[in-house]
């Protein structure tokens, strides 16, 4: 999601895409315990998108 994108989401888009990118990120650490993935690196783009998503809320939650 590039961050046009994710400032044009409202704040109940914005927490929804949290909580479903907190799951993906959950799902792929116990797929990685389990056994390693092709890509380790997507654990690292999932937590760095869940952090643009907060940081997003935040400022969206500070102008009002």
């Amino acid at each position: 999601m590039t961050s046009k994108e994710i400032k044009n989401l409202s704040q109940d888009q914005l927490k929804e895409q949290i909580a479903q990118e907190r799951e993906r990120l959950l799902r792929l650490k116990f797929a990685h315990a389990i056994s390693p993935i092709e890509n380790p690196l997507r654990i690292r783009a999932s937590r760095k998108e869940i952090a643009r998503l907060l940081t997003e809320l935040s400022a969206k939650s500070n102008q009002q």
